[in-house]
């Protein structure tokens, strides 16, 4: 009988560590973003009135990693900007005429 450690089958997706944490309790601190990820959102309101992806933010706050949810469309465009190679780095979100970017 064979055991799956055997296999040595690996996940291909690599999931992000930490707590999530609101976008609330993140804004206009400053943070380190090491990794994102761009999937379609799982909220129906989200999908009906805009582009319905969901942005995933790896990042560290206060010494501590968490995950960040957000479908600011802000955001995901100028995060799909960033080079591979400038992981991680860091920024402070910010609220701007109801709309969140990076600064």
């Amino acid at each position: 009988m064979n055991r799956f450690s055997q296999f040595n089958i690996k996940p291909v997706a690599k999931g992000f560590e930490g707590n999530k944490i609101k976008m609330a309790r993140i804004i206009n601190r400053e943070i380190v973003v090491h990794a994102f990820r761009i999937e379609d959102s799982k909220v129906a309101a989200f999908r009906e009135k805009g582009a319905g992806k969901c942005l995933h933010l790896q990042i560290s706050f206060n010494d501590e990693m968490h995950v960040v949810f957000t479908s600011a469309t802000g955001l995901i465009e100028v995060i799909q900007q960033v080079p591979e190679n400038k992981f991680p780095f860091t920024t402070t979100i910010v609220e701007e005429n109801d709309r969140y970017k990076f600064t």
